[in-house]
């Protein structure tokens, strides 16, 4: 018996399947960026087709499920690309590590182009389908409230999104894929109490896709300088609390393999 077992452990080292798996290499440049477009197409995708879906059949979704079904998405896209390219998917998470000076500008700039193109492609994809009924994907103004009201609302929520994103990069031991479950569920609970007020984006590059696709621009600019603003006003927030930024935010920004 011992004969044999030496001998098994013999072949399995000549045949190499007893040696240590090596280390994943880090993402390039390339898979980064190829991350942000898909996660940005598919959380616009998901966003604005499920507004989409729910108008054209008359309210057939329900107002819970088109607000948890981009939470839930958001959820998977983490698990998913975090690793790869830090999972922003939205050009106010990206400027927050920005200012927390954990992720270079330039490169910054090149991950807001393809947050935007991925988003485009997604408003283009639901006016492929539904051609002009698209455009019940686009954000709006709800309840008769004032464009500052509405600027404000987007500001606000967007701060309690990117302070939480903020908040588990902290920890190390929440750092990335364990961090999905509390930003998607974030995402969700902002959309469920307040998207009669704006649709609840909190993300330029979710209302600026569609909006492009469709032709649609009312109001656009309060989506763009809402969630910009909560993202500076979330960053001001975090270094009250938490003080300068730590190695584990810096890998949060940049995902855990790079």
């Amino acid at each position: 018996m011992k004969g044999l077992t030496a001998r098994r452990a013999r072949d399995q080292h000549e045949n190499g399947s007893s040696a240590a798996p090596q280390a994943r290499k880090a993402p390039s440049i390339a898979s980064r960026l190829t991350a942000e477009v898909a996660g940005t197409f598919i959380l616009t995708l998901v966003a604005a087709g499920a507004d989409v879906v729910d108008g054209v059949t008359a309210g057939t979704i329900g107002h819970a499920a088109r607000y948890l079904a981009p939470g839930l998405v958001l959820v998977a896209l983490i698990f998913a690309f975090s690793g790869i390219s830090g999972a922003h998917f939205n050009p106010a998470v990206t400027l927050a590590f920005v200012v927390r000076r954990v992720f270079p500008i330039r490169l910054a700039l090149v991950y807001w182009l393809c947050q935007l193109a991925g988003a485009v492609a997604a408003g283009l994809a639901l006016v492929a389908v539904f051609g002009a009924q698209a455009h019940y994907g686009t954000t709006r103004i709800g309840l008769e409230i004032s464009p500052l009201a509405a600027f404000g609302v987007e500001t606000v929520l967007t701060a309690i999104l990117v302070t939480v994103i903020l908040g588990t990069c902290e920890e190390e031991a929440v750092v990335g894929k364990n961090a999905a479950i509390a930003v998607g569920f974030t995402v969700a609970a902002c959309g469920l109490f307040s998207s009669p007020l704006t649709g609840a984006s909190m993300n330029p590059a979710r209302s600026l896709g569609p909006a492009l696709a469709t032709q649609t621009f009312t109001d656009w600019w309060l989506y763009v300088a809402g969630p910009l603003a909560g993202a500076l006003l979330a960053t001001a927030l975090v270094q009250i609390v938490y003080g300068s930024a730590t190695p584990a935010e810096h890998k949060a920004a940049h995902g855990k393999d790079t």
